[in-house]
Formats: C-alpha cells, structure tokens, sequence
C-alpha cells in the first residue's frame, strides 16, 4: 500500500496525516507544494468526486489576501488558479487508488488501511 498525500510540512494537518500512515507503516509518497505544486490533472481527478470548490481554503491566510472573497469564477478558472498557487488548496490531498480525501480525514484513512489488509 502507497499513500500520495500533497500538502506542506508546515501545516499541521499534513503532519498529521504523515504521522498517522507513518504509525500503521504505510509508504506515503509526500509532494510538498512548496517545492512542487499539484498537476492540472491530478487536481481534477479530486474535483471530479468532490468538486473545485471543497478545494479552495477559503478560511487560509493565503486566500483573505488575494482578496478572492466575492470572486465568482467557474470551476476550470478555480482549478488554474489553485494550480499555479497552491497556498489556496485545502491541505493535505490524500489518494490511494481511486479512493481520495481533501482535508484530514481519518475515518477515512482508517477504511483504506483495512480494505488493503484484508
């Protein structure tokens, strides 16, 4: 089992999911933003189950000074916008196969880590 969670090891939920697959000895294959933002498509394939708009951190630092409050852009406009920045992203992105998660979510995770041992 590999786990791909994209996020910062700054934040503190990335830390979290990193430690709690760490603690069941999963391989996680960590893509730091920071270093390397997220693909067009691989933020797609989060917004085709989810939607771009659970995508944004509208409650982030980064998002109250792009002054982007009252924009009203289309789904694609969002998905660009948080490609080429992704301090908006929600964090941390988690997928394994084709199951996926934005946020922390470890009722989640913990369903992942027992479909694979069983």
């Amino acid at each position: 089992m590999e786990v791909q969670i994209f996020g910062t090891k700054k934040d503190s939920d990335t830390r979290k999911a990193l430690r709690f697959f760490a603690e069941r000895r999963v391989r996680v294959h960590f893509v730091d933003l920071q270093e390397r933002a997220a693909a067009l498509g691989e933020l797609k394939r989060f917004a085709q189950k989810f939607g771009a708009q659970p995508l944004i951190d509208r409650a982030g630092k980064r998002f109250a000074e792009s002054g982007l409050q009252t924009a009203l852009y289309s789904d694609d406009h969002w998905l660009e916008r948080l490609a080429e920045d992704p301090r908006l992203l929600r964090i941390p992105l988690a997928r394994w196969q084709h199951r996926l998660t934005i946020g922390l979510d470890e009722v989640e995770w913990k369903a992942w880590v027992a479909a694979n041992n069983s």
